[in-house]
């Protein structure tokens, strides 16, 4: 029975490995590591991260899987069977593949420049529960911007590659002629990293990329104001916030919701939302605030999203104060919301967090290869073309003499030689002359090809020029840039509201409904706020591996939370910015929820609403420092506090204490202490190094503190 259950605790950590006839056991950690990182690396490269030409694998397969359909300028053709032409590059199943489709339709409206022609239904990104049609009910093309997609792909401008059978080529970038990688929206989850770039308007983005070409010191906010999202949300301008985005690739911007009051019917119209959310979830939003009492204007609210357009409405309750209704709901629901950026992008196979700047001169760089690649193609074919005219030209003074030497040649074999050394011509030019129709060996036909030599030989000094001078390849994107931008661009989608427009209403605690609640705090840093009523339901709470609860409160929805960290910072918040819970939910990461530091960590939380009462904080050198929790109020309502204790010694514990009471301190020597608050003098200074109160010798340290019980 113990040989049994060693075997079986054994299996958990290792496992039979058969290889050639033969049986080794290998330990599951270096199975997982030698092939968790392929897996990683396949996802991040092959999947989920997109490059510089602005698309991921799975949408570069399907476009062009689309176009070598001749789909472009074309009729449309049924969904179905795109998706099945597709499976020749993508093997990762047909739903897969309709779902990249319709997220990129003009249908689902999630693209400010849709490359997918589509008709019929294919759900909307506004909503969560408009599920798509089937793929042999809806049709699909693409679209006439794709036309700049695809531009000379066929004259060797991009690298091609197998498919995963070795049966079709494909490319590995498209050669696209303009930004794409910031013109449409794209976002990928990635093993350890991910992606969310945020899409700009055609336009300005053409318009900054020729200023940058023009000149690399370009002020980008200058002709790039800000993002351009589908939906028509307006934008929350925030300067700083956009410099930030463009300089280091990451940040958030608010957007905001537009709505209209009519008044005839007493009800608000909300017909543009944030790119970021859906219908559904600000109507379920709504209907539990008023379920809490925290709305208490609104009487119905509906969703009537039709051929006109996204629509939710809300009737209002006779004399409802329709600006603190709207103040509440860009507070408390997804009305108001922030789209978080990571312009992370593949380049040269490697995942780089990037700034606007640098992905537009790394796309310039791209660019400017595929236009060389492009024009050496055109020489090639054009040389050639030449040789072939030169070789006519030579034979264009005895005609008589061609025939001669092709009739009178007895083997076939011969007629290339015998004319090579009649006209010192070479093979190339020979074979050329021999393939030319009997009806053509007249003086004007020849005549009329030679002419093309002048042309020719014009057309082949300007692609050596443009070859040789980097400035004419810089021109002739700049020129490509133009004429896109007057054919496809449009004017912005999304307003831009600047700060100073933006009118604040203030919700005073009156209107917040205050309400019992308990707040439970983590080791890990994790914040749960449940109601009587939902605790006894379900009192059982979920849990981090390896965290548990450190703190229980009983507070009210009005009261102020007051976090200590590990950098001997302050976080401060009302409770009622947290959501109602469950015990069954992991609750809010706190550090996520305030924006503090990476390695930064919430020890401790007080609630209070009259800040009468004392904070304890003990170090591990004996001392206790006593200071008054008022020391933490401030009326200008600061979020963040900085120096909260003394940072220069070494924090084991904090204590909120309303009254005096007494602790017991243990000592790493075996040592006990027993101390009464009350001997300690409070003091108002925040950073105090307080008193030692109980003396340490050599490397012994104080390394617990409990409430005495006695």
């Amino acid at each position: 029975m113990k040989r049994k259950q060693n075997i079986k605790k054994e299996s958990k950590i290792s496992g039979i490995i058969k290889h050639a006839g033969e049986e080794r056991r290998e330990y599951i950690t270096s199975v997982i590591e030698k092939n968790y990182m392929p897996y990683a690396m396949s996802v991040i490269m092959s999947r989920a991260i997109p490059e510089i030409d602005g698309f991921k694998p799975s949408q570069r397969k399907l476009l062009y899987t689309m176009y070598k359909m001749g789909l472009l300028n074309s009729d449309r053709t049924k969904s179905a069977n795109i998706v099945g032409q597709t499976m020749k590059l993508n093997p990762h199943g047909d739903s897969a593949i309709y779902d990249t489709m319709a997220r990129m339709s003009r249908g689902y409206g999630a693209l400010l420049y849709p490359y997918v022609d589509s008709k019929g239904n294919f759900g909307k990104f506004y909503s969560r529960d408009m599920s798509k049609a089937a793929s042999r009910y809806t049709e699909a093309r693409l679209e006439n911007i794709c036309t700049e997609l695809f531009k000379d792909i066929e004259k060797d401008t991009v690298d091609f590659v197998f498919n995963y059978d070795n049966t079709i080529l494909e490319p590995t970038l498209l050669p696209s002629s303009y930004p794409s990688i910031l013109v449409n929206s794209i976002s990928g989850i990635a093993v350890g990293m991910a992606s969310s770039i945020c899409p700009f308007n055609l336009k300005e983005i053409c318009k900054t990329t020729i200023k940058l070409i023009k000149n690399p010191n370009h002020n980008i906010l200058s002709t790039l104001i800000a993002p351009d999202f589908p939906g028509g949300a307006e934008i929350l301008y925030d300067e700083n916030k956009i410099k930030e985005i463009y300089k280091t690739g990451r940040g958030s911007i608010k957007l905001r919701g537009k709505y209209s009051y009519d008044k005839k019917l007493n009800c608000i119209d909300i017909t543009n939302i944030p790119f970021s959310t859906t219908g559904e979830v600000i109507i379920e939003k709504i209907a539990e605030l008023i379920k809490q009492n925290k709305i208490t204007e609104v009487s119905d609210i509906r969703d009537e999203t039709g051929l006109d357009g996204f629509k939710i409405t809300i009737d209002l309750k006779r004399g409802a104060n329709i600006d603190k209704l709207i103040a509440k709901l860009f507070k408390f629901t997804s009305l108001q919301d922030s789209f978080s950026c990571n312009f992370n992008i593949l380049v040269n196979s490697t995942p780089k967090v990037m700034s606007v700047k640098e992905i537009l001169l790394e796309w310039i760089t791209f660019r400017s290869k595929v236009v060389k690649r492009r024009t050496y193609f055109d020489l090639d074919k054009k040389k050639s073309k030449m040789h072939l005219l030169l070789g006519l030209q030579k034979i264009l003074l005895d005609i008589d003499k061609v025939i001669k030497i092709i009739r009178e040649t007895k083997e076939e074999t011969l007629v290339i030689p015998n004319l090579m050394s009649g006209f010192k011509i070479d093979k190339v030019q020979a074979e050329f002359i021999s393939d030319i129709k009997l009806r053509n060996l007249n003086k004007e036909y020849i005549l009329n090809k030679t002419e093309e030599v002048k042309s020719l030989k014009n057309e082949i000094d300007n692609l050596e020029k443009i070859v040789r001078d980097e400035n004419e390849v810089k021109n002739i994107i700049c020129s490509e840039l133009e004429e896109i931008s007057k054919k496809y661009g449009k004017d912005r989608i999304c307003p831009i509201v600047e700060k100073d427009e933006i009118e604040e209403f203030e919700i005073s605690e009156e209107e917040i409904p205050d309400y019992p609640v308990t707040i439970f705090f983590t080791k890990e840093g994790y914040i749960k706020k449940i109601t009587p009523q939902s605790l006894r339901m379900c009192s059982e709470h979920k849990l981090k591996n390896g965290d548990e609860i450190s703190q229980t409160i009983q507070s009210s929805n009005n009261s102020d939370l007051i976090f200590f960290t590990s950098l001997g910072n302050v976080y401060k918040s009302k409770v009622n910015i947290f959501d109602d819970t469950k015990a069954s939910a992991m609750g809010e990461f706190a550090c996520a929820k305030f924006g503090g530091e990476d390695d930064e960590k919430f020890l401790y939380v007080i609630s209070t609403k009259n800040y009468k009462g004392f904070v304890l904080f003990f170090f591990t050198d004996g001392r206790v420092a006593k200071v008054k929790l008022n020391c933490y109020y401030t009326k200008l309502n600061r979020k963040k506090l900085i120096n909260a204790y003394n940072k220069k010694l070494e924090l084991l514990s904090i204590f909120y204490i309303e009254k005096d009471t007494q602790f017991d301190m243990y000592s790493s020597s075996g040592k006990k202490f027993r101390l009464n608050t009350s001997v300690l003098s409070a003091k108002s200074t925040r950073d105090t190094q307080g008193v030692i109160v109980m003396k340490q010798r050599g490397f012994f340290k104080i390394n617990d503190i409990r409430l005495a019980n006695d």
